[in-house]
Formats: structure tokens, C-alpha cells, sequence
């Protein structure tokens, strides 16, 4: 499966709960940053590796792969991953089978992989950050994860999730006023979810009592984003 969105658009919380809804929910949920983790460690991140087969290397270690086995494994970012590697994860989608680095022994897994970029895979393609053959692979179920401003019906109940969380939290209990619920659903959020959490996490603390206006909103200037 590839989750497709801007930055922030909450596809990790998508493939969180595809994974809880499923019949591996039982088994580990393991997620990685691909873009994240240096080229010099990403093979072992995801493959593990034998000791002695690199300087450093004082132990075996096991690589996401092996440590997800029956579950789900999210791939973020995965355009950020070398050609050379995407090769080898082909591999493994196709097979099952993989070695740690330095390893001889053959290792099966029967993790569930799904992968997320926030570039449009055709771009993706042209650029030489995604090969075809991995796109197709794992484009059997492409899904589009649209952007906060396109789907404003959700600001409301978002923003409620993120007020319950931080009450659980900090045991204090706010809610929003029409006014601010309307002056967040006129923006544009160009980091999508991870922005507006961000916002109302700063509103909760900055208001006193149990109503969060449209003041708590505009304290400090927005940048410039086009």
C-alpha cells in the first residue's frame, strides 16, 4: 500500500489505524522515517546486521523487518530511500526473504509494509527518487491523503481530539468558541494536521479559563507561505 500526501496530512495515523483495524492488530506496529535515518544506516535499519560486519557493528542487531515479522511495517518518506536500496525492498515485497547486513542466514518475514511519500509519485518518478518497479509494487492500493484545506469539515473534530488529549494530560478541560472554530477553518494550513495541533496546543495554554476564543489565535504573526 502507498499513503499519498503533503507533509502533516496525518498518514502515519492512517496507517496506524489500518494496522489496529486489521487482524494483525496483535502484532507490532514498527514506523521509520526513511528520509530520516543516515544512507550509511538505513540498510541496517531496516535489514539488521551481524556483528563485526561493520566498525561499530560490537552485536547482532535486528532491523525493522525482523522486528515487525507478523505485523505492519510504515515506511515514511520512502522516495528519500537510495535507488540501490529500493532495490532490495523490491526484493523482500516480492519474496518475503532478506539477510542482515554481513548475514548469510536467509530470514523470512510476513510483515505487512506500507509506504508514504509526500511527493507525487509521477514527479517522483521523473526525478529518479522512485524506481517503476517498486512503484508498482507497492501502487496496488495507492491512497491519497487529502490536505487539511480540502477537507475544513474536519478542523471541528480534530481540534476537539487534540483539546480531550491535552485535558487528559493537564486535566483541565476546553473547548473552542464558534468564532474560533470559524477563524481556524478560513486558514489555509499549509502544515496541514500537525500545524493545527500545534495551533490549538498553544491556544489551550495560553487561555485562562475553559473557552478558547479567536484571540488565543492571533498572538503571533503567521509566515508567509505561498
Amino acid at each position: 500500500m502507498l499513503l499519498i500526501g503533503e507533509t502533516g496530512t496525518g498518514k502515519e495515523l492512517v496507517a496506524h489505524a489500518i494496522h489496529k483495524l486489521s487482524n494483525r492488530h496483535t502484532q507490532p506496529y514498527i514506523a521509520i522515517n526513511c528520509g530520516a535515518i543516515p544512507e550509511t544506516l538505513i540498510e541496517s535499519e531496516l535489514f539488521g546486521h551481524e556483528k563485526g560486519s561493520f566498525t561499530g557493528a560490537d552485536r547482532q542487531r535486528m532491523g525493522v523487518f525482523e522486528q515487525s515479522q507478523n505485523g505492519t511495517l510504515f515506511l515514511d518518506e520512502v522516495t528519500e530511500m537510495e535507488p540501490a536500496l529500493q532495490v532490495r525492498l523490491l526484493r523482500v515485497l516480492e519474496t518475503g526473504e532478506y539477510y542482515r547486513v554481513g548475514g548469510t542466514q536467509k530470514l523470512l518475514t510476513r510483515a505487512r509494509v506500507i509506504a508514504a511519500t509526500n511527493v507525487e509519485p509521477e514527479e517522483a518518478l521523473k526525478e529518479g527518487k522512485l524506481r517503476l518497479d517498486l512503484y508498482y509494487r507497492l501502487a496496488v492500493l495507492p491512497l491519497y491523503i487529502p490536505a487539511l484545506r480540502e477537507r475544513i469539515e474536519d478542523i471541528p473534530i480534530l481540534a476537539d481530539c487534540f483539546l480531550t488529549a491535552l485535558a487528559e494530560e493537564l486535566g483541565e478541560y476546553k473547548q473552542l468558541t464558534a468564532e474560533a472554530i470559524s477563524y481556524l477553518q478560513t486558514q489555509q494550513w499549509p502544515g496541514n494536521i500537525r500545524q493545527l495541533r500545534n495551533e490549538v496546543s498553544r491556544a489551550y495554554v495560553l487561555t485562562d479559563g475553559s473557552t478558547i476564543g479567536i484571540a488565543s489565535f492571533n498572538v503571533y504573526p503567521k509566515p508567509n507561505v505561498s
